[in-house]
């Protein structure tokens, strides 16, 4: 067993990240729905998921026994092969792309082998991400011609249409922070954004020099919401015009896979725009002087959310609330302290922040889903085409021109 582990370190080092990643993935991707659906309940007025457990903490998990046990329809007509392959594509692609995103600066040691904290760290890493995401329109495509539906081959058709318009505007709103950071490299691009303006301001991409990137961030953000088809892009399932787009003919588990691959793209983008525009894990606070104790800020949140869980897990309507929600503050207590001890708030630092971070963006995401009212498919192309797009290139002159200035 030593000599397997000596000859195939890598191997070993990378399969339990893999597996520890997909876990995680896997639960938030079923906890993003309970959030999703609660945000929008309240920003609505509305109680959301509150029966299935304290607050409907385990509605994804009757939401998951649902679409197994359902009914699974297959049109006779269908192409089975490639009717098969759709969901499971749109679903591959999308979480194998969270495997180049890096959530740390820190390396660790397994085995004697030193790994970062991302399953791979790659030169070219925001191009591998770029390909992998950008190969997502032929599970929409597939999916409504393999249907044998004219419902789900025009909704197909036209999420297709979509996905590749806004996929430009997409790449060329990166462009200028490639040029500032001069690498393609993700860990790279948030090392270039390390230090601080006036000793407080932080020099992310966002407002850093030699040109401020909120031209952007704001077409990266908005071609990133069309291309993951959210409301209010989400021509995709315009169920009073196409009765459910593309995924018309597909129920049960199948189903649940084109949502799996949404949420999935979500957090994919959330990670992109915290790394290519705020810093990536970098804190938002300088870490010596005055600023000394922003080390403790995350076990002071855990620690202040697991007090207030218990104080209202003690007081919750119903016993199996009374019992669960105290557990899980106690849990988040014994973490504040993990948190605060000698060696470990400089490790947690940057995957909390780079969490924190992520977790923002998707409220973001939910709250355009619970405000803005559907965008018309031709208005919708005539603004990536006619606005986005120049704008992106425009974005890119000026950062070039920026930059050559800058040197001279």
């Amino acid at each position: 067993m030593n000599e397997f582990a000596a000859q195939h370190s890598i191997l070993i080092v990378v399969l339990p990240k893999v597996v520890v990643l997909l876990f995680v993935l896997l639960t938030a991707l079923a906890y993003l729905t309970w959030f999703e659906r609660k945000v929008v309940a309240h920003i609505q007025s509305r109680w959301g998921p509150y029966r299935v457990g304290p607050h409907g903490l385990l509605q994804p998990l009757a939401d998951g026994l649902k679409f197994l046990f359902k009914e699974d329809v297959t049109p006779a007509g269908a192409d089975k092969f490639t009717y098969f392959l759709a969901p499971f594509l749109s679903l591959s692609l999308a979480i194998t792309s969270i495997a180049v995103i890096p959530f740390g600066p820190k390396d660790f040691t397994v085995f004697g082998q030193s790994t970062p904290l991302a399953i791979t760290n790659l030169n070219i890493g925001l191009l591998i991400l770029f390909a992998i995401t950008s190969m997502g329109v032929y599970g929409v495509a597939l999916a409504g011609w393999s249907s044998n539906s004219k419902y789900s081959l025009l909704g197909g058709l036209r999420s297709s249409a979509q996905m590749i318009s806004y996929e430009l505007t997409l790449t060329m709103s990166v462009v200028g922070v490639i040029l500032m950071a001069g690498t393609f490299n993700l860990s790279d691009i948030v090392q270039a954004q390390q230090g601080f303006y006036l000793g407080f301001l932080p020099r992310w991409n966002l407002i850093g020099a030699p040109f401020p990137q909120v031209i952007g961030f704001f077409l990266f953000f908005t071609a990133a919401v069309a291309e993951t088809n959210r409301a209010p892009f989400d021509l995709v399932e315009a169920e009073q015009e196409l009765v459910g787009g593309f995924h018309t003919e597909y129920a049960s588990f199948k189903f649940a896979m084109f949502f799996m691959a949404e949420y999935s793209s979500m957090i994919t983008v959330s990670c992109l725009a915290t790394i290519l525009f705020f810093g990536g894990w970098l804190s938002p606070f300088p870490q010596t002087g005055i600023w000394t104790w922003t080390h403790y800020i995350p076990s002071a949140v855990f620690a202040i959310a697991g007090v207030a869980l218990i104080i209202h897990g003690v007081r919750y309507l119903t016993i199996l609330g009374r019992v669960v929600l105290p557990v899980l503050g106690l849990v988040l207590c014994a973490l504040a302290v993990l948190f605060a001890m000698p060696g470990v708030p400089d490790f947690v630092q940057g995957p909390f922040w780079f969490l924190l971070k992520i977790a923002i963006f998707i409220f973001v995401y939910v709250w355009l889903r619970g405000t803005l009212p559907r965008f018309r498919y031709d208005r919708l192309m005539t603004f990536g085409w006619k606005v986005l797009l120049p704008l992106s290139i425009l974005n890119v002159v000026i950062t070039s021109l920026a930059i050559v200035l800058a040197q001279k």
